[in-house]
């Protein structure tokens, strides 16, 4: 009796619909279809597929994470860590010189080198292992905090490798009441001009003593947490009532954005899914988000937004050491929390909870964000 025919090969349009369905937070199933046969890499390596594949998922999904500790905790291990099956990627501290995690965002890495004496600054590429030095800004810092992100005319952000990058630096200086700000850009190979918000502004000025008896309380220091970015505004916090403090790339000017709730703390900024600026913090052992809104009157406050108990879902989660929020993923809702278990994800919309870390000091935690596809 003859053998039945093999069946039908699937069309090679069919097999592309299917391979677009595959989960980009798990790069491992698209290199494991790869290496299936020749046609399903050639589909796969394609650039029309690969763009199509981005297009289809949207935000680009998380790969691993840096992290920061405040200054006076010392510098985190040189470690960039997955938080998916494929290995860690290898990190420009590996030599053993120190250095500082400031920002991932756009499919690069800013990293402070504190020990190289060829470059002070790097932004770095790890999937395609692009490395740009930048020089020192002219600018005294006590404390700092830095971002990173794509200058390209029209990008989506989808794709992230290679163009042109600015980095927002920005400082506080002990016993001096004043913010200083300077971007970089690539297309230059420079820092602009400084921008300060000091006593100049007595808004500002106002705002930061009000009701605060010694000098050292009020002064602006800033917290070295991970800024967020809306369109051309950068956001980043400093100590005194988390008060926000809003960077227009557009305008080259520093704002005041209205503190959050004084019966809060620990905040991590964020970007909601109306693009509005919003924040996350814990309250009662739940993760609580909230939202920056106009109201009625054409004014702007501060509203909830979701409340999540951990109770049930995350380890540690009512224990003497409180959680707490330690940064966010951008467009794909993802919470880290820290506990003395370890680093916990949780996506807002399911509630789905991961471990993604060992115990750590973790004070800001920088996600790392890109689609890797094969190539």
């Amino acid at each position: 009796m003859a053998p039945p025919p093999p069946p039908p090969e699937l069309m090679e349009e069919i097999v592309g619909e299917i391979l677009l369905c595959l989960p980009p937070d798990e790069p491992e199933h698209l290199f494991r279809a790869a290496l299936v046969c020749k046609p399903w890499l050639r589909i796969l390596c394609d650039p029309v597929f690969r763009r199509r594949y981005r297009v289809f998922h949207g935000a680009p999904p998380l790969l691993g994470i840096l992290h920061k500790r405040q200054v006076v905790e010392g510098d985190p291990p040189a470690r960039f860590a997955s938080t998916t099956s494929m290995p860690e990627f290898p990190h420009p501290g590996s030599d053993g010189r120190r250095t500082r995690p400031l920002d991932c965002r756009h499919g690069r890495v800013l990293i402070h080198m504190l020990e190289d004496e060829s470059v002070d600054y790097l932004v770095w590429d790890p999937i395609t292992g692009v490395k740009h030095g930048l020089p020192e800004p002219d600018i005294e810092w006590l404390i700092y905090s830095a971002a990173v992100l794509c200058a390209a005319d029209g990008c989506d952000h989808l794709d992230c490798h290679g163009g042109p990058f600015r980095v927002v630096f920005m400082g506080t200086f002990e016993y001096e009441d004043n913010i200083v700000a300077s971007v970089y850009s690539s297309e230059t190979g420079v820092w602009s001009a400084q921008v300060s918000f000091d006593n100049s502004c007595e808004a500002f000025a106002k705002h930061m003593r009000d009701g605060c008896a010694e000098r050292s309380w009020y002064t602006p220091y800033l917290l070295p947490s991970r800024a967020t970015l809306i369109g051309d505004e950068i956001y980043f916090t400093i100590r005194r009532q988390h008060t926000i403090v809003k960077y227009d790339l557009s305008r080259n000017c520093l704002s005041i954005i209205n503190s959050p709730p004084h019966n809060v703390y620990g905040i991590a900024l964020m970007v909601m899914e109306d693009s509005s600026l919003g924040f996350a913090c814990i309250q009662d052992s739940s993760l609580c988000t909230w939202s920056r809104k106009v109201n009625s009157e054409g004014g702007t406050e501060w509203v909830q937004f979701k409340v999540i108990k951990l109770e049930s879902i995350i380890p540690a989660a009512t224990s003497s050491s409180e959680p707490f929020v330690v940064g966010s993923a951008e467009g794909v809702g993802i919470i880290f929390i820290s506990t003395d278990d370890g680093l916990f994800t949780i996506k807002l919309n399911s509630g789905q909870v991961k471990k993604v870390d060992k115990p750590d000091v973790y004070f800001s935690v920088l996600p790392y964000m890109s689609f890797y596809t094969p190539d």
